[in-house]
């Protein structure tokens, strides 16, 4: 089986991009080092320890692995946010205004995976997210895209709007080439970030979560810090500003999957009503239940103290 194969039954199975990336340590492994000893994950300690040192090459989570497969899913949905939002609006990011990408990916994988022992008998382990990856790094050196200075993965032409997810396998693939970057002298995102989160790491730019608004509402447990509630804005779950300000997106092609077809998001004063069990019905099945009813509640709780239009400069 070679990699033209392997990249063409991809996209029957649904995938938008596919690749395929050599086993070993990735070549990011040292910055993502760093950038956990600066604290710059903040409160995600399971990035950190044993799960980070398992990142320093994928042949650690299957016994004869060879190669990674890598594949992208577009989910860019055809809603837009409009140029003057109302003030008792509430937003929540693309990726999550859908199905849960974790159940879409792995059974897309899956599907993939038998296909391909059609050809020929293989193990296989597949990684939706949760898995100790470098999974940027690896989609990258897969000729995916590159990693831009929003520190989301790049492809030329189809931009940023892309779930990753990767198969190891015994397989002895030939890998891709990674493109190169093409960001140029371009800033639009680290100066649309409302919180400052994009950082200078030497020549290159990294995120300090601590003042990402998709850590702040998603993975932060406890008080969003207060210098950060006027970025937030009216973002209740997750941020999309940098993405949406990027070049690369401004004709990005739109999702047809029915998974990601985007929802209606109830105004502030609907959501700030729910109750527990409310919350758990319009979470269910999404990536919305992760922060949980009390963390999703405080997001709604600073958005309605906010309380006034996103600016509009980010998206002109």
């Amino acid at each position: 089986m070679d990699r033209d194969t392997v990249e063409r039954i991809a996209h029957e199975c649904g995938f938008e991009l596919a690749g395929v990336a050599p086993i070993g340590a990735p070549g990011d492994f040292a910055r993502y080092q760093t950038w956990i000893e600066r604290g710059l994950a903040g409160e995600m300690r399971y990035l950190e320890g044993r799960r980070a040192a398992l990142r320093r090459d994928p042949a650690q989570l299957l016994d004869g692995a060879r190669s990674v497969i890598c594949v992208g899913k577009l989910y860019n949905s055809a809603q837009v946010p409009p140029p003057s939002p109302s003030p008792g609006a509430a937003h929540i990011s693309r990726y999550a205004q859908g199905r849960d990408y974790h159940d879409v990916l792995t059974e897309g994988l899956e599907r993939l995976a038998q296909r391909l022992r059609e050809f020929q008998p293989f193990g296989y382990k597949i990684c939706v997210d949760t898995a100790p990856l470098l999974e940027r790094s690896l989609a990258r050196q897969a000729g995916l895209g590159w990693i831009g200075k929003n520190t989301c993965l790049i492809h030329e032409p189809l931009g940023s709007w892309f779930f990753l997810g990767e198969m190891i396998v015994t397989l002895d693939l030939a890998p891709g080439s990674p493109p190169p970057g093409r960001c140029g002298s371009c800033t639009r995102c680290i100066d649309a970030c409302p919180t400052q989160a994009l950082v200078p790491d030497g020549n290159q730019w990294v995120l300090d979560s601590r003042r990402c608004i998709s850590y702040l509402t998603i993975e932060l447990r406890g008080p969003i810090p207060a210098e950060h509630h006027a970025g937030i804005g009216d973002l209740v779950f997750g941020c999309d500003i940098c993405q949406e300000v990027c070049p690369w997106n401004w004709s990005a092609p739109v999702t047809q999957d029915p998974d990601f077809a985007p929802r209606q998001v109830p105004p502030l004063e609907d959501l700030a009503r729910l109750t527990e069990a409310e919350f758990r019905e319009f979470a269910r099945g999404t990536p919305v239940a992760r922060p949980k009813y009390a963390g999703f509640m405080r997001n709604v709780r600073i958005a309605l103290a906010n309380r006034k239009p996103r600016p509009v400069s980010w998206i002109t």
